[in-house]
């Protein structure tokens, strides 16, 4: 069980270590209903660590859904002029954002979700230009607590209230916030990087993955890409972290350079609907074919979202052996499942992996071939016999991975 200590901790460790608010700055605060007592406890230790406002938008999935089944298409695409000036607001001000997530993985079963679909169509190009200007200007971080159904999901046929601790235990976990989170964190991330600058030394043009499963495909690199991973650095050089946990070490790959099949590995919950046994074709860049057990229209309606959505944003490495996935647990969450093992995402790239990307312009990041979308959608192609091999720009190969581990 969860200690009133232990969830003090982990609220430290998301509020300094994740989100790392400056002084004077003001903080927003995504959170569903489920534990409001850690949000109030994050709320205040936003406070101490200096935040001039602390604002709170509760979010509910139940009621989130009956807006997508009794609202029209037409008013379901209608973003309200309110609306544009608080992501005015967030631009121009640029606050620290949290969000703590705790939705039911199953939450939006059943509604229309191509009407969804067609709304956020509608809307997303009148809130774009507000999320590119804020773009690696501001810190932001995504953190994990239970919800109910969520962990009947993930501990079926427990108590709801066991089920609810167990979770908190994973989590806790998971995120490294036992014994001295501080210090632990410290270490990973140093760790992290020293692992990044390695694979950085090669300068690799392509990726190439192989498992028994199915999965025979290839990926191209940027020639000024990177490879990144735990604490990251805004434009104003303020630290954060902004998944906690994270185990990834990731890039963006050239829009437009890969080939074959992927198969996923975990299930993929997309806009609280589950995605299960998928696999995905490339050619010339692009998805062209998906297949999935469960979810087939959600997957294609995932690949059609915008022009840029069937083509890939990251490419994410993480050991089979790794701390979440050595918990033997399905977590049914992107948050944690793909931080298990290595995962691919469709849609947008990362600016930040490109090598002096904060002196280049968007179009020009483009061109170069990072990818722009309105989605980003992670899915894990992690197993244990996942081989990976990094292709010089002579044609020399370097194992990466063997086994579902590390070569180096």
């Amino acid at each position: 069980m969860a200690t009133p200590k232990q969830l003090e901790a982990y609220a430290d460790l998301i509020v300094h270590n994740g989100l790392n608010p400056s002084p004077g700055q003001e903080v927003i605060i995504m959170a569903g209903l489920d534990q409001p007592a850690f949000v109030r406890m994050v709320v205040e230790k936003c406070y101490l660590a200096g935040a001039s406002k602390v604002t709170v938008e509760w979010q509910d999935m139940p009621t989130a859904k009956l807006h997508q089944i009794y609202q029209t298409e037409e008013k379901l695409s209608v973003i309200e002029d309110w609306q544009i000036e608080k992501w005015r607001w967030r631009a121009e001000n640029l606050p620290a954002r949290l969000w703590l997530d705790s939705d039911d993985p199953d939450g939006m079963n059943g509604i229309d979700q191509g009407k969804r679909a067609r709304a956020q169509q509608a809307w997303f190009p009148k809130i774009k230009p507000f999320r590119d200007a804020m773009e690696n200007r501001h810190q932001w971080c995504i953190a994990g607590v239970p919800g109910v159904e969520w962990a009947r999901k993930v501990f079926p046929g427990v108590p709801d209230a066991d089920a609810v601790e167990k979770l908190w235990d994973a989590i806790l976990t998971a995120a490294r916030a036992t014994g001295d989170p501080a210090a632990n964190w410290q270490q990973h991330n140093r760790q992290i990087h020293d692992r990044c600058a390695k694979l950085n030394a090669y300068r690799f043009a392509a990726l190439e993955y192989h498992s028994s499963n199915g999965t025979d495909f290839r990926v191209g690199l940027m020639p000024q890409g990177i490879f990144a991973g735990a604490a990251e650095t805004d434009l104003s050089g303020r630290v954060f972290n902004p998944n906690i946990p994270s185990e990834e070490i990731f890039t963006t790959p050239c829009r437009g350079d890969a080939e074959g099949l992927l198969v996923s590995t975990k299930p993929l919950s997309w806009q609280g609907s589950l995605i299960e046994d998928f696999s995905i074709r490339f050619e010339n860049g692009k998805a062209v074919e998906v297949k999935a057990a469960k979810g087939q229209d959600a997957l294609e309606r995932m690949i059609s979202m915008d022009e840029g959505a069937p083509y890939l944003g990251e490419c994410a490495l993480i050991a089979w052996d790794s701390p979440i996935n050595n918990t033997g647990i399905l977590f049914y969450h992107t948050l944690y499942d793909e931080n298990a093992s290595c995962h691919v995402a469709l849609g947008r790239g990362f600016e930040n992996c490109v090598e002096g990307f904060e002196n280049l312009s968007r179009e020009e990041l483009r061109q170069l071939g990072v990818n722009d979308s309105m989605i980003h959608v992670d899915f894990m192609i992690g197993a244990r016999d996942l081989a990976i091999t990094g292709i010089m720009a002579d044609g020399s190969r370097v194992p990466v991975f063997r086994g579902g581990g590390w070569c180096f």
